[in-house]
Order: C-alpha cells, then sequence, then structure tokens
C-alpha cells in the first residue's frame, strides 16, 4: 500500500539563536524521534529544509509543501515561542490542511524546577497560541492535536488527522464510475455529475454499451477459469449452477478492465439496468471486490457515497459500504444488508459465493458473495446532501453478534449494528441531519479522525451518540 505522505513544519524564534546556537539542540532532537514515531506508523514525512524562525524561511518551507502533489497535510510543531506574524502568511498559503501538533519534550516539570531548568525545551504552547489566533482570524481552517507523545492516544489523534487529510485529498480528486445509470425515484443521494463535480471534485464516468461491447469479448475463458481458481482460494464457493457463476465472473471482469482503463477510483451499479448497459448478469461478486482491492462502491446509481467510500477506503482499508435495513427495537440494535455488497476483508467468516435468485432485469439469476459483518468497534459515516451543500454524519457504533445461528441469513450480507445511544433516538437524530439510507462502515477509527475529514472537505458535521 503507498504511503500517505505529509509535511512537517518546525517553528523557532531567531533570537534564541543569537544568544546561543546550543539552545535548539536538544528541541531538535525531540522533534526527529517524534518524526520518526510518525514513520513508524507507516506515513512517509517530509520536514521543511530549516528550522524556520523568520518569514523567508517560513515561506521557503510552504513552496517546498505547495510543490510536492503528494503531500496531503502539514504538521507543525513549535519547538519554542515563534512570532506569528514571521510565519502567518506562509501558512495562509499552504494548499493543504494544517495540522497543529502542541508537544513538548518534558512530560513532567514541576519536580524538576529545583534541579533542572526545562523551560527552555517546554515552552512552545504559547507559540501555539499565538499562531492559532492568528490562523482563526486569518479564516484559517485547522486541527489540533495536544498532548505528550507518550500519552496513550496522542499519536493516535495525530495519525487520524493524517488520515483525515488524505481522505479528503483523494475525495476532491476520485473518478467514480456508473453503471447503470441512477435508480428511478430514489433521491437522496442524488446529485447530477456536474453539481458533484463542481462541490466536491468528483468526477463521473458512465459506462455505456459500447464499453461493455468492447470489453466483454477480450474476457476469455482462462480468464474465467483463473478468477474462479482464484474465488475457491479465498472464499467459500457454494454456487451450483456454472452456467451463471461464469457468466457473472465474465460481467465482473469486464467492468474490472474498464475501471482501469478509466482510471477509476470507484464505481456505483444500478441492478436495474445492469442489462441495457450489455453485461451478461448482475457482478454482485466483483462488487465486492472492489471493495477488497481498496476502491469505492456503492450501490444502485448511488456515485456519491461510491465515492465517499472510495475517498475513505484509502485512508481507512477497513472500510465498507452498508445500509440500515431493519430495526430490533428490544435488542436496540439494526440489521445493516444490502442486496450482495460487502468488503470481503470485513466478514466474520470466509465469505460464501452463493447461487442468487435474480428478477429485476432481463439478466435472470445470478451469484453473489454473502457474509456477516465482524464483531468490533466502528464508525457508521453518512454523506448528506442538503440545502446548503453537504453534512457528515457520524456515528461510533459497536459491530455485535445477533444472538442466533444466523442460519435464517447465511446466504445474505448482514450485520447487527448497535449504536451509542437508545435506538429510537439514533434513529430520530439521524434522520433529523438528513442522513441518506446509504452509508460507509470504516472499523477501528476514531469518531473525531472522521470528523476531521468532513471539516477538511468543508462539510458540515454532525456526530451522533458520542459522548
Amino acid at each position: 500500500m503507498k504511503k500517505i505522505k505529509v509535511g512537517y513544519l518546525p517553528f523557532y524564534i531567531k533570537l534564541y539563536d543569537d544568544k546561543s546556537s546550543k539552545w535548539r539542540v536538544s528541541c531538535v532532537a525531540y522533534m526527529n524521534k517524534l518524526i520518526k514515531m510518525i514513520e513508524d506508523r507507516g506515513f512517509e514525512v517530509v520536514c521543511a529544509d530549516e528550522v524556520c524562525r523568520i518569514k523567508p524561511e517560513f515561506d521557503r518551507a510552504a513552496a517546498k509543501f505547495n510543490a510536492d502533489d503528494g503531500i496531503c497535510a502539514v504538521i507543525t510543531q513549535h519547538l519554542a515561542y515563534s512570532p506569528s506574524l514571521e510565519s502567518i502568511e506562509a501558512l495562509k498559503s499552504l494548499k493543504v490542511p494544517i495540522i497543529v501538533f502542541d508537544t513538548t519534550p518534558s512530560f513532567e516539570l514541576i519536580k524538576y524546577a529545583e534541579t533542572e531548568d526545562r523551560i527552555m525545551d517546554n515552552h512552545g504552547i504559547h507559540g501555539v497560541q499565538d499562531m492559532c489566533n492568528m490562523l482563526r482570524r486569518s479564516e484559517i481552517d485547522y486541527e489540533l492535536c495536544v498532548g505528550h507523545a507518550s500519552t496513550p492516544g496522542v499519536l493516535e489523534e495525530l495519525c487520524g488527522y493524517i488520515r483525515a487529510a488524505y481522505a479528503a485529498k483523494c475525495f476532491k480528486s476520485a473518478r467514480i464510475g456508473m453503471v447503470g445509470g441512477e435508480f428511478e425515484g430514489m433521491g437522496d443521494f442524488r446529485i447530477s455529475d456536474e453539481e458533484y463535480e463542481k462541490k466536491i471534485g468528483v468526477k463521473t464516468i458512465r459506462m455505456t454499451k459500447a464499453d461493455a461491447d468492447k470489453y466483454l469479448p477480450t474476457i476469455t475463458e482462462k480468464d474465467i477459469d483463473d478468477e474462479i481458481a482464484k474465488d475457491k482460494k479465498k472464499f467459500n464457493v457454494c454456487a451450483e449452477n456454472t452456467e451463471n457463476y461464469r457468466a457473472e465472473t465474465k460481467a465482473g471482469l469486464a467492468v474490472r478492465k474498464w475501471m482501469k482503463a478509466k482510471k477509476l477510483d470507484g464505481v456505483t451499479i444500478n441492478f436495474l439496468h445492469t442489462d441495457v448497459n450489455g453485461l451478461p448478469k448482475m457482478p454482485f461478486v466483483e462488487c465486492c471486490k472492489v471493495m477488497e482491492r481498496g476502491l469505492g462502491y456503492a450501490g444502485e446509481g448511488d456515485n456519491l457515497t461510491a465515492g465517499l467510500v472510495a475517498a475513505l477506503i484509502k485512508a481507512f482499508p477497513d472500510t465498507s459500504f452498508t445500509e440500515m435495513f431493519c430495526p430490533d427495537w428490544k435488542e436496540n440494535t439494526i440489521l445493516l444488508s444490502h442486496m450482495g455488497e460487502i468488503n470481503p476483508h470485513l466478514t466474520e467468516e470466509k465469505p460464501r459465493i452463493t447461487d442468487k435468485p435474480f428478477s429485476y432485469n432481463s439478466c435472470g439469476d445470478t451469484v453473489s458473495l454473502n457474509g456477516c459483518f465482524r464483531t468490533g468497534k466502528a464508525v457508521l459515516v453518512n454523506l448528506a446532501p442538503d440545502a446548503w451543500g453537504f453534512t457528515l454524519v457520524v456515528a461510533p457504533v459497536d459491530i455485535v453478534q445477533s444472538g442466533t445461528s444466523d442460519a435464517a441469513y447465511k446466504d445474505e450480507v448482514r450485520g447487527w449494528m448497535k449504536p451509542h445511544m437508545p435506538l429510537p433516538e439514533f434513529l430520530k437524530a439521524y434522520s433529523l441531519e438528513g442522513g441518506t439510507h446509504h452509508s460507509a462502515l470504516v472499523y477501528d477509527a476514531d469518531v473525531e479522525a472522521i470528523a476531521a475529514f468532513g471539516r477538511m472537505m468543508g462539510f458540515e458535521v454532525a456526530e451522533i451518540g458520542v459522548e
């Protein structure tokens, strides 16, 4: 997986260098230690070429970061107090989000007051205050991570903000495919291709029958044999209708080739009209494999949620498309389900490929991949268009066992989601925020990181069930 790249901007004050060049040595050593800790968590850190003190140095650093299209955010760290007027213009010029890391080398200070002078190493916090005031006055958004690096959760929070920035970067340049057009009459996530590109930056590429006619003949019998052989290694293949399975596989491989040729970051497929597109079967298994490959997916012509999943899955790999289906009021639980789409990485057991009765278009019966979401902590994420733009609805949830044998659901996509508040209150809050019926489920992510992604995108953010 490609490493996420982030810029690192250290702040200092020339006044101290004029007094003694030795004062900065321990501060720089601590900065390098922090950078190593971030790199050890899988990120690529691009540091300014110098510790910045005066305007020309900050300007050079900003120019370096802006010239690197791979950088998703810039982390600032005050090694000491630094006058804000030296840096504010450079900060205003940055093209990516700012993550302020408000930290110092020493975890303890008071008990060393009589034996050691730690003030020179540990007074950067008021430089942060000076800078943040100027950012606010300049209407520059920023995220703030505060605490000592040894404190549990601090570096995790910082890394969450980096991932959030990367997700935002990916969303703003995403290319999403649409197969089968929109689902007639389904309006909640509907957004025109033009509005989508104008407001977020996402380009929608629609598959035509000519595209299917181009790629289907290139799929050989050997291609189908090889793909099914891979399926049998990864999944529990229970499909008995070989003809349908091979036809579904051929359709999926054609969609895959089209996506690769168009350099797509995700796709949405409307099961009502795959025949109009010229596909021999509804490719449910390929829909799942799209997410397995780290690309975005949503059903029913929902290019908006497909783009959301595409952005999140690149930064938070344990992500899947999902839909809230049925409430269990007694157990305070919601059944998550869909016709046949789930990220196979996230199932409790090995997913099953089974025959799928299908009468929604002339393609006829097909096959699908089914499984149950694994138990664990997750965040439900929904992007809702509204009269003002978009609201990102974010809710921490637990994915729990159903308490049954699941026999009735073994050939279905399912999961059992428990929100962190009574179910009626949760559903009321969700719909008051205008949440749509298609969402992303992100495992092992921090709610605040997902909320930061929303803020970096310029969305309104509604957190539900956050304590």
